[in-house]
C-alpha cells in the first residue's frame, strides 16, 4: 500500500521522462492535481496508483475541449441541454466559409465604406416570414428583452396573467420585462383572459401590448384566450403596437405551432423567436415586423451589446436559405427530418443496435423538446441495455446520452443519425469494457 512518504516531490516527478515531452506550465500543473489527488486517496485507504501515469491522464483531460459532441440517444429532438438544434450542411458550410477568413461583416463592398451586420439577413428574413424588416441578436430572451427597451423602457407593458411564462433555467417573463426598464401590467386571469381585459387596462402609460406564446406548456379545461387578430385589434384602436412572443419560432406550418408569418397577418406588429429551436439553426433571437419598430430597435444601444457574431449570422443565413425551398428545408434541417422521420425508419435502426449490441428493441415515445409542442408525442423505437453503462457511455468517446426508464438504458433511435449508429455500437463495447476494467 502507497504511503504519502512514497510520493514523489513535484520536482521529482517533473523529471520524469514520460513527462518531458510536455509544456512545462502544463506538466507542472498535471504534476500538482495529481499528487493532490493522490493525497486524498491515501487518506482515504485507497491505493492512488502511480502519481505520473495520473498526471499523464491529467494533462489528456486538461487539452481535451470542454465543449464536445455528444450523440443524442435521448429522444428529445431539440435538447436544451445537449444544445438543441444540430446545424445543417448547409449552415456548417456557411460557418467555415466565413470562418476560414476575413469577411465583410461590416463592410459593404459596392460603397467600399463601412456597413451593418444587421443588414446581411435582412433580405432573406423578410422574404420567408413576409415582415417588412428584421433584426437579429443573440438569442430569443435578448429579442424579447430589447423589443421591451427599444419601446416600452419607463412606461407599461400589458401581458395576460396566463402568459406570464418560466423558460429554462428559471428565466421568467417578468424578469425580463424588470430588466428592460418596463412595468408589467398583468390582465385577465391565469386560465382565462379576454380582449376586454386589454382594452380596460390601456392607460395613458401603456407603450404596447406583449403576447407570449405558451410554447412549453399548455392550459386545459376551463379556459380562454383572445385570438391574435382580436388582440391586434385591440392594439390598433389603441394606436399601440403589439408584440408577439412565439418562443421557438415555426417558419413552415409544423403541429398546432404558429408560424411566424401567420403572426404577423393576424396583425402582430412586431414578433420574436429562437433561431436554435424549431427553426433548426444556431442560437440567435430574430425580430421581424414593421419597419419604423424595428429601426428602433436597431438605434437602441442595448441592440449592440446584444448583437449576433459573424458565425453565428453565417449559420442563420446558412439555415435559413434552406425555406427557400421549404421540401428541402424539411429533409435538410436535421430537426424537421427527425421530426418527420417514419417510425418504420426508426425502428430499422433500434433494429440494427439491438442485434450489434445484443440489447432488446422497446417501443417508446419522443418529444420535439425545446419549450415547443409540449404535448406532441413522436412514436420512436428504442435499444434497451443495461442500465449501468450510463455513466462509461456519457464518459466515452463520443459521449453517448440516454435515458434510464424501469431498470434500463433506452437509446432512443429518433434521435440518433444513421451516420451515428456505428458511432454507438463502438461506444456500447467500449463502455463494457470499461465497466469489466
Amino acid at each position: 500500500m502507497t504511503s504519502l512518504r512514497d510520493l514523489p516531490s513535484v520536482d521529482r516527478a517533473l523529471a520524469d521522462p514520460r513527462l518531458t515531452d510536455l509544456p512545462r506550465e502544463l506538466a507542472l500543473a498535471a504534476v500538482r492535481s495529481a499528487l493532490d489527488r493522490a493525497r486524498e486517496e491515501i487518506l482515504a485507504g485507497r491505493d492512488p496508483g502511480d502519481p505520473v501515469e495520473l498526471a499523464l491522464a491529467e494533462a489528456t483531460r486538461a487539452r481535451r475541449p470542454s465543449l464536445r459532441r455528444v450523440i443524442n440517444a435521448t429522444g428529445v429532438i431539440a435538447h436544451t441541454n445537449l444544445g438543441r438544434a444540430p446545424l445543417p450542411a448547409a449552415a456548417l458550410a456557411r460557418v467555415v466559409d466565413v470562418g476560414t477568413g476575413y469577411s465583410n461583416l461590416e463592410f459593404e463592398l459596392e460603397a467600399g465604406q463601412r456597413g451593418s451586420r444587421q443588414t446581411h439577413l435582412e433580405a432573406i428574413l423578410t422574404r420567408v416570414t413576409g415582415a417588412e424588416a428584421a433584426l437579429v441578436v443573440n438569442n430569443g430572451a435578448a429579442a424579447v428583452m430589447l423589443a421591451l427597451a427599444a419601446l416600452a423602457e419607463g412606461r407599461e407593458v400589458l401581458v395576460s396573467r396566463g402568459e406570464l411564462i418560466e423558460i429554462g433555467d428559471g428565466f421568467r417573463i417578468p424578469d425580463v420585462l424588470e430588466r428592460s426598464g418596463a412595468r408589467l401590467v398583468e390582465v385577465g386571469t391565469t386560465n382565462r383572459t379576454r380582449a376586454a381585459d386589454y382594452t380596460a387596462a390601456v392607460g395613458p402609460q401603456t407603450a404596447l401590448l406583449l403576447r407570449v406564446h405558451q410554447s412549453n406548456f399548455r392550459v386545459v379545461g376551463f379556459t380562454e384566450q383572445p385570438e391574435l387578430a382580436e388582440l391586434a385589434g385591440v392594439a390598433r384602436d389603441a394606436s399601440l403596437p403589439l408584440v408577439d412572443d412565439l418562443g421557438s419560432g415555426v417558419i413552415s406550418p409544423l403541429g398546432d405551432e404558429p408560424t411566424v408569418g401567420s403572426s404577423l397577418a393576424a396583425g402582430a406588429d412586431l414578433v420574436c423567436f429562437s433561431g436554435d429551436k424549431l427553426l433548426g439553426g444556431p442560437q440567435a433571437g430574430i425580430v421581424v415586423g414593421r419597419a419604423d419598430l424595428v429601426e428602433r430597435l436597431r438605434r437602441h444601444p442595448l441592440q449592440r451589446a446584444l448583437r449576433a457574431g459573424k458565425l453565428t449570422l453565417a449559420a442563420l443565413e446558412g439555415t435559413l436559405a434552406l425555406y427557400l425551398d421549404p421540401p428541402r428545408a424539411r429533409a435538410e434541417i436535421p430537426v424537421l427530418r427527425m421530426i418527420d422521420e417514419p417510425v418504420e425508419a426508426v425502428r430499422a435502426r433500434a433494429d440494427v443496435l439491438a442485434a450489434a449490441t445484443g440489447g432488446e428493441v422497446e417501443e417508446t415515445v419522443a418529444r420535439v423538446g425545446g419549450g415547443a409542442l409540449p404535448l406532441a408525442e413522436l412514436g420512436s423505437f428504442a435499444c434497451a441495455i443495461e442500465d449501468d453503462l450510463a455513466g462509461p457511455l456519457r464518459l466515452g468517446d463520443p459521449p453517448v446520452v440516454g435515458v434510464i426508464r424501469d431498470g434500463r438504458l433506452l437509446l432512443d433511435a429518433r434521435t440518433i443519425a444513421a451516420d451515428e449508429v456505428e458511432l454507438v455500437i463502438g461506444a456500447v463495447a467500449a463502455a463494457r469494457a470499461a465497466a469489466r476494467r
